[in-house]
């Protein structure tokens, strides 16, 4: 497929439209199949894929290891744009511990992941959520001193607010801010996406799919396995859920006319909100993968854009994006 690829921030790296979150390969969406998700990977690169996205938090590393050990084929490494995350701290049971931001903790962190995925170099490292006990000038002053050190590459920012954005910007350039954006979580459009454009920081959106609930696969709780971490979503719960899914039976109505799946409506949207955006729609599943990619294939006339802001305008998503707990500990 030729597409024109996006920019990471103001570097020469040129990223295919739409990444892959690798997340559910090791963690939180039900039974994985590790040999399955390293062929899913190769058959991404072949797609033209090179944007990968994990987190030393997914799996307690095992994520990490899978994407290494994936992207370990002769030739591939050089191909490719790896993102990892750190911040987040859980047990060995995976058990929140909290978050880390300090100095030290950075530099160990930054280690382990290189470790973990048997590379000499992370190409983007991102706070995965800000540490309110650590002012983010020093976070993203330890962050720099891994560029320095020719570890890590570019520096992004995850779920932070403007000011904070802002402030980190000060200390060091900041490629990318990952944030939560789809169509039912649309609060990045108010000041977080035009403050990027104004930066030229790249903006990752994770969960363009809304957890998969748009896709229009999930017709009952009873889709998702026992053990699930979407069955605590919000957006998942009660009265929630048929609310959503009759906004998302309205967004599979207008796929139809437009001859694509609901998944494609959906990211060919989050594509065609700035020139700046490069999502990374996360799969276990080739069907969906290639389902995921041809959503490029997919163009929206300003009729179009009218249209589905009618059928899911800002705040028109039943229930909040994550349990109580986790939406405390966001930086707003």
């Amino acid at each position: 497929m030729q597409v024109a690829p996006r920019k990471l921030g103001d570097s020469s790296i040129q990223l295919f439209p739409i990444g892959l979150g690798c997340m559910g390969m090791s963690d939180f969406y039900g039974p994985a199949d590790d040999h399955k998700s390293i062929q899913l990977i190769h058959d991404a690169i072949g797609m033209g894929v090179n944007f990968f996205d994990t987190a030393d938090v997914y799996g307690m590393g095992r994520n990490e290891s899978l994407v290494g050990t994936a992207l370990h084929a002769p030739g591939t490494r050089e191909k490719v744009i790896i993102a990892t995350k750190f911040a987040n701290v859980r047990d060995a049971q995976g058990k929140f511990l909290g978050v880390n931001g300090k100095p030290e903790y950075v530099k160990e962190a930054c280690d382990k992941s290189l470790q973990r995925m048997g590379i000499d170099y992370i190409d983007l490292y991102y706070q995965h959520r800000v540490d309110p006990g650590t002012p983010i000038e020093e976070t993203v002053g330890a962050m720099a001193e891994l560029v320095k050190a020719g570890k890590v590459k570019h520096l992004g920012l995850s779920e932070a607010a403007p000011q904070t954005i802002r402030r980190a910007c000060k200390v060091h350039r900041i490629a990318a801010l990952q944030t939560e954006y789809s169509l039912w979580s649309r609060e990045p459009e108010t000041e977080l996406i035009p403050l990027c454009e104004e930066l030229n920081i790249t903006f990752v959106p994770y969960s363009p799919l809304g957890r998969g609930f748009l896709t229009g696969r999930f017709k009952s709780i009873n889709d998702l396995a026992a053990d699930d971490w979407r069955r605590n979503n919000p957006r998942f719960q009660g009265e929630n859920f048929q609310k959503n899914l009759d906004l998302v039976r309205r967004i599979e109505e207008m796929a139809k006319q437009k001859n694509c799946t609901a998944a494609q409506l959906a990211l060919a949207w989050v594509l065609a909100k700035s020139p700046n955006i490069v999502p990374i729609p996360g799969t276990r599943h080739l069907d969906r993968l290639k389902d995921n990619v041809g959503a490029l294939n997919v163009k929206l006339t300003d009729d179009d854009m009218k249209k589905i802001d009618e059928i899911l305008p800002m705040h028109a998503a039943a229930g909040e994006r994550y349990p109580e707990a986790a939406m405390k500990a966001l930086n707003r």
